[in-house]
């Protein structure tokens, strides 16, 4: 049986999580719902590295491979994307399911309320929309929000000057930034080649018909492979200028209204960036409307890099001011490449969502800190 206290732990974030969906409701969110269970083998690729590595995975012979949810966002995409209509805003609230085996001290399910937007008008209004509601559930608690923008760095490397296999490598590694930078650093000449590849890439044939082979791949996919090495390898490297500006894009660390500034330097010589740094300053200009100063948000041009890959745009998260143990209290972000890999040939459509850890709200207003 709970003890009483544990009896109003329970009462206060049902309670909380009642709030949460009137207020995304009241937005115009029709609620929805998912199964604990989806199907592994089609969404796990459209998690992050992190989530991929902490889902709860089984399977059985009827259905394959199955997960406990990790999130919403991917099951409600599919919904729409199978019997919605544009606009559309939905509400959900739900447990979700995480490994945490760097850190036992964290749940391994805790619920989740979120509201996601599907329109394809005025994407920076509704990047707008979305912050703001979230913001407002989290009015007067102790935390900062962080926002971001990931369509300026895949905009940057989408105009690199190399070729189309180094480009893909780098955008595939965005959401991995030590591995990003292993690349770049590949890419430019800074790194030596390891020796055991110096020695594949010096040899005339890939191997001998004695060589055993060992695993599973053919003997034509290693041979293409190799290939494909060799031909990277002749390639001149990136130039020190593109590295120079892809360096400084990653450090801009500022409030918004310096960081559009420091933007727009930058694209100056990086062209390729203009049109998301001017979809920035469209979402700035749409938050500064709802009573969000860029002089009062913080952005940071790598923030988001390790969470959700399905995020292509705008993204934010809102941080316990006392407790940086803590995971993010609500996060969010714009996703609308996502649509189109969910959309059975229906094209994109443009997305952006958020979601609450209300048993984080309902800890940090009882701590009252």
């Amino acid at each position: 049986m709970a003890d009483a206290g544990q009896t109003t732990d329970d009462a206060r974030l049902r309670a909380r999580v009642a709030t949460l969906m009137g207020a995304f409701r009241d937005a115009g969110g029709v609620e929805v719902s998912a199964p604990v269970l989806l199907p592994a083998e089609a969404l796990l690729d459209l998690y992050g590295e992190d989530i991929r590595g902490r889902a709860y995975v089984t399977s059985d012979a009827l259905r394959g491979e199955q997960m406990l949810r990790p999130d919403f966002t991917v099951p409600v995409v599919q919904r729409h994307m199978a019997e919605g209509a544009e606009p559309a805003r939905y509400a959900y609230a739900g447990p979700v399911f995480r490994k945490q085996e760097q850190d036992p001290s964290r749940a391994n399910e805790y619920p989740q309320v979120g509201y996601e937007v599907f329109a394809r008008s005025a994407p920076a209004e509704t990047d707008a929309e979305v912050f703001a509601l979230i913001a407002a559930q989290l009015d007067g608690l102790p935390v900062r929000a962080v926002t971001g923008d990931i369509g300026i760095l895949m905009a940057a490397v989408r105009g690199l000057e190399t070729t189309d296999r180094r480009r893909t490598a780098l955008m595939r590694h965005i959401w991995r930034p030590r591995r990003f930078r292993a690349l770049l650093d590949r890419f430019a000449g800074r790194t030596p080649v390891p020796a055991s590849r110096a020695r594949l890439l010096a040899e005339d044939h890939p191997w001998t018909g004695a060589a055993p082979q060992i695993g599973l791949r053919g003997r034509a996919e290693v041979e293409a492979r190799i290939a494909a090495l060799r031909e990277d390898a002749a390639e001149p490297p990136l130039a020190a200028e593109a590295l120079a500006l892809l360096d400084a894009l990653l450090a801009v660390r500022e409030t918004c209204d310096f960081a559009i500034e420091r933007l727009r330097d930058l694209s100056v010589d990086l062209v390729s960036i203009r049109p998301a740094v001017d979809r920035l300053a469209a979402r700035l200009d749409a938050l500064d409307a709802r009573g969000f100063a860029p002089g009062s948000l913080e952005f940071e041009a790598n923030y988001g890099r390790t969470s959700m890959e399905y995020y292509d745009g705008f993204v934010f998260g809102f941080y316990a001011t006392r407790r940086p143990d803590w995971p993010p209290v609500a996060t969010g972000g714009r996703y609308d490449a996502l649509t189109e890999r969910l959309g059975q040939g229906a094209g994109a459509i443009p997305a952006v969502g958020g979601v609450v850890r209300p048993d984080l709200v309902v800890a940090l207003d009882g701590a009252g800190t």
